[in-house]
This record gives C-alpha cells, structure tokens and sequence, in this order.
C-alpha cells in the first residue's frame, strides 16, 4: 500500500498538517497552483498570554493568479522581528531551549521565495518530529493542467494505491477519477487531537506545530 497526500506550503503549519504528512508515504508540495491571499500560505499563529497572534510573512503578490512558487518576500526584516516573538512567548516552554539554536539559524539565513522557505521549514519541521515522509515539489513532476488530472498524475507517478486529502477538498475533487484508477481517497479528519501542557490558557488547537514542540518536545507525535 502507497499513500500520497498532496497540499500546498504554509508557513509554520499546525499539528493537523503534519498529522496529514506522517500518514502519507509520498508529501507532494502542490505549490504551481494559485496564491490565495489572507491564508496559510504565509502566516499562521502562536498562542500569546492575550490568546492567538498571527505572525504573517510579507510578500509580494504582483498579480491575480501567480502561483504560490513566484511568490517573492517583501524584504528580510520580519525574519528578526519573529525569532524575537517567538523567544517572547516561548521561552518559558519545557523545550524551547532544546530547538532554539536551528530555529534561530533558520530564521538567520536568506530567502526570496516563499515556497522556498516554507518547503525548507516544513523539511525542517519534519527533522525535528522525527517525521520520515519522502517530501517532493510537484514543480518537479510532469503534470496535467486540469485540476482533478493533476492530481491523479501525481498519484500514478508514485504507483499509489490511497489518495489521502483535507477535508475541504470535498467540494471539488472527482472521486469517481481516481476509483477508475483504482485509487482509494481518504479524508483527514482533525476533530479528535488530545490537548497537551500549553503555556498559556485556555487551550488552542489552531497555532503552529512550534507551540506543540516547544510544550512536549520528543513526545509531540503522541498528540498527533
């Protein structure tokens, strides 16, 4: 059994996005398709003492429908103002002493692109999980232009036998397409996480996967 799960780079994603990438045998970066603005794809949040803050990446979006790999940064000067609030919030984490040294040099090195430095977080994020998914840039791959196809092509290219996805994907894709092919699709499913040690109450799901890995450290898989 091959399962490929498919999805777009965020930046520093919650646990269900690593959850999705663990489940699968092939993470395939979906990054040629369209940016969408005011989404994942450059921000997320860290839980504060005031409750949720977004953290957001500036970037340059020069045009309706420019895909998410020519997407360029605006400038380098978020990188420090990050680290330092994310130093703020986390210091006082059981483990943040034990991922500050990479996370500092991570946010120290230079980036243009945003898929670039979300797809080397993601990779780096799955180190420190100790996640052995085979992670691969669809821009890497011989690809249809329609949507559904596309999918399907990456499907085939890894000879998969399951199509894991996110629930949204619902709405749209053709299940019929890949049971043709003999391809079972499957849903994630994201009701069900154990709450963990959080600094701050009351409990948050929906922040990044740091908030995770700073609370529980070596532990964090169990809460996945």
């Amino acid at each position: 059994m091959t399962t490929v799960a498919v999805c777009q780079s965020n930046y520093m994603p919650w646990k269900g996005y690593f959850d999705m990438i663990r489940r699968a045998d092939y993470f395939v970066f979906y990054d040629i398709v369209q940016y969408t603005k005011n989404d994942w794809r450059n921000r997320n949040k860290i839980q504060t003492p005031a409750g949720p803050q977004w953290l957001t990446v500036p970037v340059l979006h020069r045009h309706l429908g420019q895909p998410i790999n020519q997407i360029e940064l605006a400038g380098s000067s978020w990188q420090a103002k990050h680290w330092k609030t994310l130093q703020q919030n986390y210091r006082k984490a059981a483990y943040f002493d034990h991922y500050a040294a990479q996370l500092e040099d991570f946010y120290r090195r230079d980036w243009r692109y945003l898929s670039d430095l979300n797809q080397s977080f993601i990779t780096l994020l799955c180190e420190l999980l100790q996640i052995k998914t085979i992670l691969v840039n669809a821009g890497s791959l011989q690809l249809s232009t329609e949507r559904n196809q596309r999918l399907l092509d990456i499907c085939q290219h890894f000879n998969a036998t399951h199509y894991l996805s996110g629930p949204a994907a619902q709405a749209y894709l053709n299940t019929e397409l890949f049971k043709q092919q003999g391809i079972s699709v499957q849903w994630m499913q994201y009701q069900h996480y154990p709450p963990y040690p959080q600094l701050q109450q009351p409990f948050e799901h929906a922040v990044t996967v740091l908030d995770l890995l700073f609370n529980t450290g070596p532990d964090a898989l169990a809460y996945l």
